[in-house]
């Protein structure tokens, strides 16, 4: 769906399920200044049309027993299609790897992965990742305190936003 065709009312809905999706139809329609059926077919339509993707539940990566986060710079032998298929054919199986990127720069891909210890990290490293083929150098950077980390996406850009 194209950012034009969201209007106040949508970008509203939007904001405030970021914060709270597990919020009842009543109290959104309330918040939007809508009835709750309209309000229930706007979100209907934002999910059909893929704006809303799903709900999720986030958890304390540390109170799970994941107090390690680390972002993995990978280089490949040669970026060409079979091997960044390969490498992402193969990274997206991997439980611990959070997030992953296609890069410009020094790097071809970013990843942000989580674990229970170094150790644990390490394992990953000597038994799935160096073992993907084609890659070429791995550099890895301990991330030691997590200062800001958010999930909403900012919508003042739609103007429609308060």
């Amino acid at each position: 769906m194209p950012i034009y065709d969201l209007d106040a009312i949508d970008c509203n809905i939007l904001e405030t399920l970021q914060k709270d999706a597990r919020i009842s139809n009543v109290e959104l329609a309330e918040k939007v200044n809508l009835s709750p059926s309209p309000c229930l077919r706007r979100v209907r339509r934002l999910e059909a049309e893929g704006t809303i993707r799903s709900y999720a539940t986030l958890l304390d990566p540390a109170e799970v027993g994941l107090p390690v986060s680390v972002f993995v710079q990978v280089s490949l032998e040669r970026q060409v299609d079979g091997a960044l298929e390969n490498f992402e054919r193969e990274i997206v199986t991997r439980p611990e790897v959070m997030e992953c990127y296609l890069m410009t720069g020094d790097s071809d891909y970013l990843l942000r992965v989580v674990a229970p210890d170094l150790e644990s990290f390490q394992r990953f490293l000597l038994e799935h990742l160096t073992r993907i083929a084609g890659v070429a150098s791995i550099k890895s950077s301990i991330a030691l305190k997590q200062v800001s980390y958010r999930t909403a996406l900012p919508l003042a850009h739609l103007g429609a936003v308060s």
